[in-house]
């Protein structure tokens, strides 16, 4: 497979695909294909993958396109502003990732559900229990909310960040929280009472818009009483 990241803020990735190499992807994320690409819709194993799929942000289904006969074309578009992220997954190289990440992926991919270890990352982090968790052999394509920052963290190096701000990371990576030091930064800070902590090695992918600050900015301009 070949494939090309194309357009901003809405990008999508254009994939060139062989005779028999397929394609899985979430609900809905077919933006356009040649004509010789075969859909076909399933569970993607057992009952407990699919309630997996769903926990983690996904529909519980999912559509594999096969080429079929020749070389195919098909594309898949980010449903947000923001970039599309390819990661090689093998056996050395394990990410975790936000809930509903997961755009399309190599057949050798499997999506699981990953969930926080400890309780108090899950309840204040901001990134919420239940995340994906990608293994297996071949290529994945995330969405990430606006644009993409990349760090590769030491072993012991943190990093500090926002609610919400964490896209992915290799799955090695530790996640934890902190209080906001202060009565006067956690009331008037604007920040929250809580950071969350990401601990090395590995690498992390930070979004500058996550979904959930953008819907909290336009609140105030979406009128629910009548005109």
């Amino acid at each position: 497979m070949q494939y090309e990241i194309k357009g901003t803020p809405l990008p999508v990735v254009v994939m060139t695909l062989e005779a028999g190499e397929k394609i899985k992807t979430d609900q809905g994320a077919m933006s356009w294909m040649s004509p010789n690409m075969e859909m076909s819709t399933n569970a993607g194993g057992s009952i407990g993958k699919a309630f997996g799929r769903m926990f983690s942000g996904e529909s519980m289904f999912q559509n594999v396109y096969t080429c079929q006969g020749g070389p195919g074309l098909f594309a898949a578009a980010s449903s947000f502003p923001g970039e599309i992220i390819p990661v090689q997954i093998s056996a050395t190289n394990t990410i975790v990732a936000q809930k509903s990440a997961f755009l399309a992926s190599e057949e050798g991919v499997e999506m699981s559900v990953h969930f926080q270890k400890k309780a108090g990352a899950g309840f204040f982090g901001g990134e919420g229990f239940i995340l994906q968790k990608f293994t297996g052999n071949g290529m994945v394509f995330l969405e990430i909310d606006g644009s993409v920052v990349e760090y590769d963290l030491a072993a012991g190096q943190k990093m500090v960040i926002d609610t919400g701000s964490l896209a992915a990371m290799d799955a090695n990576v530790q996640v934890s929280i902190e209080t906001v030091k202060g009565l006067g930064n956690k009331l008037f800070g604007g920040e929250g009472f809580f950071n969350t902590i990401l601990t090395g090695p590995g690498k992390i992918w930070l979004q500058t818009m996550p979904r959930n600050v953008v819907a909290g900015a336009l609140a105030p301009f979406i009128s629910t009483g009548n005109s």
